[in-house]
This record gives C-alpha cells, sequence and structure tokens, in this order.
C-alpha cells in the first residue's frame, strides 16, 4: 500500500512564496509520475502540476503556469511544489498523488489518472 505525505502549507500574504513537500512511502516513482491538485469548497479538484521520473518534461496548468515549479526531491519518491507570487485565489487545500506503475498519461492532470492520495495542507494567501 503506498502512503502519500504532504507538508510546508500555510498562510502567507500575496506575492509570497511557499514550497510544498510530498513523500511517497511505499512506492517507487521510477515508473510512475506525481502530480499537486488543490481544491477549494464547492468546486471541483484542479491538476495544477505533474512530475515524470523518466525523463520526460514537467507540465502545468495554465492558472500556476510561470509561478509555480514542481521538481523531485534527492529521493525518487519526493516531489516538491515550489509556489511564488502567490495571489488570493491560489488559497486552497493541496494535495499531492502518484499513479499506478506503468499508468501516468502523458501531461494528465486529471484525478482519475491518480491512484494514491495524500491527506492534503491548506495553503491560505491573504491580501
Amino acid at each position: 500500500q503506498v502512503h502519500l505525505m504532504e507538508s510546508g502549507g500555510g498562510s502567507v500574504q500575496a506575492g509570497g512564496s511557499l514550497r510544498l513537500s510530498c513523500v511517497a512511502s511505499g512506492a517507487s516513482s521510477s515508473t510512475r509520475c506525481m502530480a499537486w491538485f488543490r481544491q477549494v469548497p464547492g468546486k471541483e479538484r484542479e491538476g495544477i502540476a505533474g512530475q515524470y521520473f523518466d525523463g520526460r518534461p514537467k507540465y502545468y496548468d495554465d492558472s500556476v503556469q510561470g509561478r509555480f515549479t514542481i521538481s523531485q526531491g534527492n529521493a525518487q519518491n519526493t516531489v516538491y511544489l515550489e509556489m511564488t507570487k502567490l495571489e488570493p485565489e491560489d488559497t486552497a487545500v493541496y494535495f499531492c498523488a502518484i499513479t499506478k506503475p506503468f499508468a501516468c498519461t502523458p501531461n494528465s492532470l486529471s484525478p482519475a489518472d491518480f491512484h494514491y492520495w495524500g491527506q492534503g495542507t491548506q495553503v491560505t494567501v491573504s491580501s
């Protein structure tokens, strides 16, 4: 069983930065992809950034393009989300997720393509 744990959420002012971390235990990331999602009450869960571990390019949703950066840690089962130029509309619960082995759809940020999920970490951006 794969277990994901996010950390790094918090409260910041608009224009500030945060770095989220996600560690996937019980999983080798070399044949999977990981991604970050966010969700606010009453809205669909939104995919924002994906990370391949086989050399393929990273991919981002337009809403965070140029502001957020997803990256792989020294460990293959660790992924980060560096968020800069944060805006109040970025306020949400942020989740990391990982696919099953050999199940990474290119450029997919669809929740249906990710099988394992973390518990979420709250990010609040004030005006």
